[in-house]
């Protein structure tokens, strides 16, 4: 393979040469040339032609879009010129064919063990990547005999007997039926799964989180790796009972010999201790040392397996011809532990007489014929039957149903004669054949699945296959349906071929210690114990290699935290810290020491991970999700709920309290991936599933507004955004979260000038800016950022696009505008005002927080103190609901909640109280309760001149058409002759009165003096006298709004003149209005009350309210930590806008912290239930 790259020269003095020689020293290692020849001095233009030839090898790339070869492809992608169109677009949407060429280079490695059998050997080796070997593997080879192998163990030759025996022919196909066709609907299921896409090594886990999600799949995963664990405990356990029981029991560290009942029972188990841990030690030292060995030797673990199965299908076809004979003795009814007698009779006749047997021996006191003898072994007589009668006998109607026993109960054969006591005890316990356990149909259940598991192998090894959305499904169904007829057949052939007396003896005591599976085999029940023998311990190590790999690939996620540490392992992959904790886990199965309390164990791990792929599949299948396009086609939904619901049935009937705790356990895991685990996305079903559960949620919710028991304020929080993208009222949130709490929709929005093209980044970090911000405040919600090309649209599309059907907002929290006075702001209030209407065309309700950044962050607590609420006008009750709700935050707990209610003349307040005390009693609000007399009086001065004051502002803004450097000039010398003494001509000379305000911010306070030195010397527009009334009424704001008057041109007399000057204290506080102090004032009064007339008489009415509402409000709840009041509607014409926000800044004049409250004009609080 080789490149081609045209190099062309950039300027004049670089030689094509030297680049040439440049290029050649990059990729080839070579020394540039001292000199080039003349040919290459004088081609100015040439080109460089430089070929790169390949190493032929494939390279591992990328199937994705923006893969690494994209970049390099490039050049080659643009030599084209058809392709002229999409040309800008080739870096991020790149040709058909090379995303075709990427695919089809593109190969999956495993994450099994054949990846890692070999590291690299140096430095050199590892730095180049050795080509991908394509898998080769096929159906036969990399799916069906794994899974047979894996599917046919230790259950099969140690238990398969007594469960026919013990649950009969039929209880015992019950259970295999139903296991088996839970790992068919199982298998099914996954064959879906796993056609649909390209599935990595990692089987069952990595179909479960990438169907599921990470928590299901952290979940389920984990469970799937403690079975495989306990697995390869179960079978190591195995082994050495057929070790010790079996093939060498005089091995036994604890010798069993005369020990009866518990003492025998401890010590086998002991045994089984002590050898397993040795086992499971050299076990782990040979994968830990290498797994190829554990790989070569498969095929010799599945031989064993294969021709064990064979040799007893052998021997049942034996049967039929000649049974083998395999005798057991049995007293009365009972079976007798045949080993240390040699015939089975008392006496024997000889030529000498007749002579005690050792079985005499083992009942009576001494070998003669007048010994004492136990009274049952003298009452009944001894019959010798044959253990495997064979297929053609008729055994099988004996054995159809099942004789479950308790735990030390007596093998009895039916049918069979018995003269026993009903009060005897049972003596000499040891002779006979007794149950180890107490059998009953869910424990059957829960031992016997394990024998099914393993369907699961041939996805684990998808990363070998040739073909594997061919391979699975065929190799694991035709795997699946083998050892089903295998299972199903064995049942029968046991039941018709070996006596039931046999067939519940456990461990073979009856049958001289042989293994009863073994009886029935042919040549020699050796072929099956020593086949079973190796396949035990091939299953075992093939547990011991998958689960740390398993562990790891968990771990690699990076989806539970805890367990990254299992993540790392040897320079060539090997998982060491997995396969250490692999040993733990499997020790602790080995120190219970019993194969028959394992078993259901792993059961219920196994259960709980073929349960979620059925549902991963039923999942997929009822979203019709668009990637799912299974190409296995032979599957539904209702097959994957029938094998979940089987998953949960076989769960319970197993073990209910194991199933218990395997969901807890695998509880815990969802719940701690959720809180601590990484957030990833991998497309899974439960997103999908919360997609529809929200679609069918909002499709279930009314347009209309919900029923006033159920309301509550669902928020759309608008904010503002500074240059950086930053909110710039933080404080904003906190009050959302103190009034939300976690509950109902919160939208926080933000307006953007511009357009949507040019601003998507600031639009991009205004988002995330709001994230941070709802994470920091701890507000659950969504934000929302608009862009338009004013504020005042973007705002109003905010207001009507936000939420979703009927998941709207009801309430629009926005902040009381700052520094709405300054003259470059007067958009600003504009804005508020509409949005005032806005929200009251569209029925909402409006929170208006002024002051917001004394409001109280969510870590503040107010140990006491007050939250005052002013009920002015009832606009649905959001005054008495705000309060109750803002309680319920820790912030606000300990804050008491008092109503104010304003009586008229007309008004009798003590009724009103009791009215009030009532509702809120029916409210169930504690609350205290007073009623605020308003008597009517005379309007005052104070209230003509601030009417007056505002009325000038309002005019001046109209009529005055500056520059806005202009404006800042008049404005400043404004302030400048504000120093001065307040002087007012005579209305009669008046012929236009121009106000403006300004409010210079804070910040600029030091710098005031010098501005007031360059202002002196500015120039203003016209010479004319500028007088100033001074506001007073805004003691928060930095500087004094002021009044000019422009007076006509003429000289007046000094004594024409009124002069008022209004000053402030040094504290703040607004000094006396100049309406009642002193006869001065009086006279004042008088001689401006022609100008007082031509004021607008609404005006003066509604600032007189503002006035005498502001100072009860002062009076009663200056010390309040909140007061609520009712804010009062804009002007329904637009002429008195300006004059609207002057009445609220006097209605809120000298409150620390305000939230006016405009209700959405309907109920949101009712008395009833």
């Amino acid at each position: 393979m080789s490149q081609r790259f045209t190099v062309s020269k950039s300027d004049g003095e670089r030689r094509p040469s030297d680049i040439q020689g440049e290029v050649n020293q990059l990729f080839e290692g070579d020394e540039p040339p001292s000199g080039g020849g003349a040919e290459a001095e004088d081609a100015a233009g040439a080109e460089v032609v430089v070929v790169l030839k390949g190493d032929s090898n494939p390279k591992e790339s990328s199937p994705f879009i923006n893969s690494s070869d994209a970049a390099a492809e490039k050049s080659q992608q643009y030599d084209g010129k058809n392709m002229a169109l999409f040309e800008e677009e080739m870096d991020t949407s790149p040709m058909v064919s090379s995303l075709l060429s990427s695919l089809a280079n593109y190969s999956n490695l495993p994450q099994g063990s054949k990846e890692h059998e070999e590291a690299e050997n140096n430095e050199a080796e590892s730095s180049r990547k050795k080509p991908v070997k394509a898998p080769q593997l096929g159906t036969l080879m990399g799916v069906y005999l794994p899974c047979i192998q894996n599917i046919f163990g230790v259950i099969l030759f140690l238990r398969m007997t007594w469960l026919v025996g013990v649950g009969g022919v039929i209880g015992t196909f019950i259970i295999v039926f139903m296991c088996c066709s839970t790992t068919m609907l199982t298998a099914i299921s996954m064959s879906a799964i796993a056609t649909n896409g390209v599935v990595p090594a990692g089987g069952s886990y990595y179909m479960i989180s990438r169907s599921l999600g990470p928590e299901f799949g952290g979940a389920v995963g984990i469970c799937f790796y403690l079975g495989t664990t306990y697995a390869g405990a179960m079978y190591i356990l195995g082994a050495i009972e057929l070790l010790l029981i079996y093939i060498y029991p005089k091995a036994a560290i604890f010798p069993l010999e005369g020990l009866e009942g518990a003492e025998a029972e401890a010590a086998l188990l002991n045994n089984m201790r002590v050898y397993g841990t040795i086992l499971l030690t050299s076990m782990a030292t040979v994968v830990f040392v290498g797994v190829k060995y554990v790989n070569k030797l498969a095929l010799v673990f599945l031989a064993c397996v294969i021709l064990s199965i064979l040799a007893v299908y052998a021997g049942v076809i034996k049967t039929a011809v000649d049974p083998p004979d395999f005798p057991v003795c049995i007293l009365g009814n009972r079976t007798l532990v045949w080993k240390t007698f040699d015939v089975c009779a008392k006496t024997i006749e000889t030529a000498n007489g007749t002579v005690t047997t050792q079985l005499w021996s083992m009942f009576c006191d001494s070998p003669f014929l007048n010994a004492t003898c136990d009274k049952y072994f003298v009452a009944n007589n001894l019959s010798q039957v044959q253990g495997i009668p064979g297929v053609t006998s008729g055994i099988l109607a004996e054995n159809l149903f099942g004789n479950y026993y308790e735990k030390g109960d007596l093998i009895a054969r039916r049918n069979m004669y018995s003269a026993e006591e009903q009060d005897e005890t049972l003596t000499n316990s040891n002779r006979y054949v007794l149950s180890d356990i107490t059998s009953f149909f869910t424990l059957l259940v829960g031992i016997y699945f394990p024998s099914v598991t393993g369907i699961m192998a041939g996805s684990n090894r998808s990363g070998d296959l040739r073909d594997a959305q061919k391979s699975i499904p065929i190799g694991t169904i035709a795997a699946i349906t083998t050892t089903s007829i295998v299972y199903m057949s064995s049942v029968f052939l046991f039941g018709a071929c070996i006596e039931g007396v046999v067939l519940s003896d456990k461990f073979g005591e009856g049958v001289h210690g042989n293994l009863v599976i073994g009886t029935l085999a042919w040549p020699s029940p050796w072929v099956i114990v020593i086949g079973s023998f190796f396949s035990t311990c091939g299953a075992g190590l093939q547990s011991l290699t998958g689960a740390p790999r398993l562990m790891q690939a968990i771990a690699k996620d990076g989806i539970v935290p805890a367990l990254r540490i299992f993540g790392h392992g040897k320079a060539n992959g090997e998982p060491t810290w997995s396969l250490l904790l692999t040993a733990c886990i499997c020790e602790s199965g080995i120190l219970i020491a019993s194969l028959d309390a394992v078993a259901p164990i792993l059961s219920m791990f196994f259960l709980m991970c073929y349960m979620f792929v059925n549902l991963a599949c039923a999942l997929q299948t009822l979203l019709r999700t668009p990637n799912w396009r299974p190409r296995f086609k032979f599957y539904h939904w209702a097959l994957s709920f029938l094998g979940m619901s089987l998953c949960l049935t076989l769960m319970f009937l197993c073990s209910w309290y194991y199933a218990i705790v395997a969901m807890v356990i695998a509880g815990s895991i969802y719940k701690y991936i959720e809180f601590a685990g990484a957030e990833k996305e991998w497309g899974d079903g439960i997103r999908g599933l919360s997609l529809s559960a929200a679609r069918y949620a909002l499709m279930r919710l009314d347009e209309d507004p919900p029923h006033t028991k159920n309301w509550r304020p669902q928020l759309l929080v608008l904010v503002s955004t500074d240059a950086e993208q930053n909110v710039e009222q933080p404080r904003l949130l906190s009050l959302t979260n103190q009034l939300k709490a976690g509950k109902g929709l919160t939208i926080v929005g933000t307006a953007l000038e511009g357009t949507y093209l040019e601003n998507y980044s600031q639009t991009q970090r205004a988002e995330q800016a709001l994230h941070k911000l709802m994470e920091t405040e701890k507000v659950k919600g969504f934000c929302q950022v608009t862009v338009s090309s004013n504020l005042r649209d973007a705002t109003s599309h905010l207001l009507q696009a936000s939420g979703l059907g009927g998941l709207k907002h009801n309430a629009v929290l926005v902040s009381w505008p700052r520094n709405w006075k300054q003259g470059d702001e007067h958009q600003t209030w504009r804005n508020f005002i509409e949005l005032v209407r806005e929200t009251t065309a569209a029925h909402l309700a409006l929170l208006v927080p002024k002051n917001i950044s004394a409001f109280p962050s969510n870590g503040e607590r107010f140990t006491e103190g007050h939250i005052d609420v002013w009920w002015i006008v009832h606009d649905g009750g959001m005054l008495m609901l705000l309060p109750f709700l803002l309680r319920q935050h820790k912030v606000w707990r300990k804050c008491k909640m008092r109503i104010f209610t304003v009586a008229q003349m007309d008004d009798n307040s003590i009724q009103m109280k009791k009215d009030l005390t009532t509702f809120l009693y029916h409210l169930r609000i504690d609350a205290m309760v007073e009623v605020v007399e308003m008597h009517d009086s005379d309007i005052s001065a104070y209230t003509y001149e601030k009417t007056l004051v505002m009325e000038q502002r309002s005019q001046m803004l109209k009529k005055i058409n500056l520059t806005k450097n202009e404006r800042e000039r008049e404005i400043q010398s404004i302030t400048d002759s504000s120093r001065g003494s307040i002087r007012r001509k005579n209305p009669a000379a008046v012929t236009t009165q121009l106000s403006v305000t300004e409010e210079p911010p804070a910040a600029t306070k030091e710098e005031k003096p010098e501005e007031e030195s360059k202002s002196a010397s500015s120039p203003v527009s016209s010479p004319v006298q500028v007088q100033l009334i001074h506001d007073n009424t805004t003691p928060t704001s930095p500087a004094t709004p002021a009044t000019p008057v422009t007076p006509a041109e003429g000289a007046q007399s000094p004594g024409e003149q009124v002069q008022m000057t209004w000053t402030e204290k040094c504290d703040g506080e607004p000094a006396k209005p100049p309406g009642a102090a002193t006869p001065d004032n009086i006279k004042d009064i008088f001689n401006m009350k022609p100008e007082w007339e031509n004021l607008n008489q609404f005006n003066v009415r509604r600032m007189h309210t503002a006035l005498r509402l502001n100072e009860v409000i002062i009076k009663k709840s200056s010390e309040a930590k909140l007061v609520l009041l009712n804010m009062p509607g804009p002007p329904k014409n637009r002429t008195g806008d300006e004059n609207y926000m002057e009445f609220l800044e006097v209605l809120t004049d000298g409150l620390n912290r305000v939230l006016l409250v405009r209700g959405g004009g309907r109920e949101v609080i009712t008395i009833y239930s």
